[in-house]
């Protein structure tokens, strides 16, 4: 267990190169790391590569379940093969401008049955005295699903189920339990995520890599499905999640800008269902809002400018009055699959709109 000191908003420091090297990680250099200077928040942990934070308040303090990056020596490409994580680290803190304590491995993609490789994005939810952790990995056929893990702890360790739930695919579950009681998974990412190549509800070994490839079509939509009430299965199959423009009509597949990509996240504010992604190629965080968690979502804009490093990936909590946003960037390495969770306050509008981050504050954007 590691506890790493934070002083101010998502502000960390807990250099451990021995810890890196442990990890199979490369350490930072000052010659490779962004200027953090312009940073509006500082690495939360610095120890071990952290990326994807899934945040939630659990028995009073945030635990929170990132990705766990590490240098696995593999060649960068587009389907995004150098993202080949193994494991997970749990994180908690009892405030934030508290210090994060590092529970250790909470699960291990060797403990999984049926995992092949590429431990990505979790999720993790509460329900009867159960702790549950979600997460996406290719099975031994290279495609990906994904898998539920329980514990009686929200630090884990985390015992996987022996198959993968039925009916799911793709990447990044985020797992949304409305005020009553249901439980919704969103989940859903384009290129190396997959999505493309389960168009027709079957999947395509050697479908497109990247969308549907048409442009003026309506883009791929993230997927919802209910849980059951023991969280582990589907109550019923995955559906789009539809995303319209203010006009009431989806966003296409060549709106780079506003479309859906990966990251999908759901949070509940003044009655209203907030559903937030990334848009991936474009590096934005941005969000639509509706009056059911299934949807359909009136596109409203971008809350988050591009952070530095390929990816965009968050989530959103409320604590203790407060909304905050967790996410990554790669201050501390500089290098796309080596990334840093970051915190940082979010704020809603009279209006209900979400007002605009700018991660790095001191730099012109």
């Amino acid at each position: 267990m590691f506890v790493c000191l934070v002083s101010g908003v998502g502000l960390g420091a807990c250099q451990s190169d021995k810890a890196k090297q442990e990890n199979g990680e490369k350490t930072s250099s000052a010659s490779d790391s962004a200027d953090s200077t312009q940073a509006l928040s500082k690495p939360l942990v610095s120890h071990i590569y952290t990326a994807d934070p899934s945040a939630h308040v659990f028995n009073g303090k945030i635990y929170i379940y990132p990705s766990h990056d590490i240098d696995a020596g593999v060649k960068e490409d587009d389907e995004g093969a150098h993202f080949a994580m193994r494991d997970y680290h749990i994180l908690s803190m009892d405030s934030i401008n508290g210090s994060v304590t590092d529970h250790g491995v909470g699960l291990d993609i060797k403990d999984i049955p049926w995992a092949g490789r590429q431990l990505w994005a979790p999720d993790a939810a509460y329900k009867n005295g159960t702790y549950y952790l979600y997460f996406p990995v290719k099975d031994k056929k290279d495609v990906f699903r994904m898998g539920v893990a329980t514990s009686k702890s929200p630090s884990g360790p985390f015992k996987a189920e022996p198959t993968p739930i039925e009916g799911s695919f793709s990447i990044d579950p985020a797992v949304f339990t409305d005020t009553d009681g249901q439980s919704y998974m969103y989940f859903g990412g384009i290129w190396g995520g997959q999505l493309q190549r389960w168009a027709t509800g079957k999947y395509a070994a050697n479908g497109s890599k990247t969308d549907s490839g048409n442009d003026k079509e309506p883009a791929l939509s993230p997927k919802v499905a209910r849980m059951s009430k023991d969280m582990l299965h589907f109550d019923a199959p995955a559906k789009d999640l539809k995303i319209l423009d203010k006009e009431g009509k989806p966003l296409l597949t060549g709106d780079h800008d506003r479309r859906f990509f990966e990251g999908g996240w759901m949070h509940k504010y003044n009655g209203k269902y907030y559903f937030s992604y990334s848009t991936g190629d474009t590096h934005y965080l941005a969000y639509a809002i509706g009056n059911s968690p299934e949807g359909p979502f009136t596109y409203q804009g971008v809350f988050m400018t591009p952070v530095k490093g390929w990816t965009t990936h968050h989530s959103i909590v409320e604590f203790k009055g407060r909304w905050y946003i967790f996410y990554h960037d790669t201050e501390l390495s500089g290098k796309t699959h080596l990334r840093n969770i970051k915190v940082a306050e979010l704020v809603h509008k009279a209006d209900g709109t979400i007002e605009p981050i700018n991660p790095y504050p001191a730099k012109k954007m």
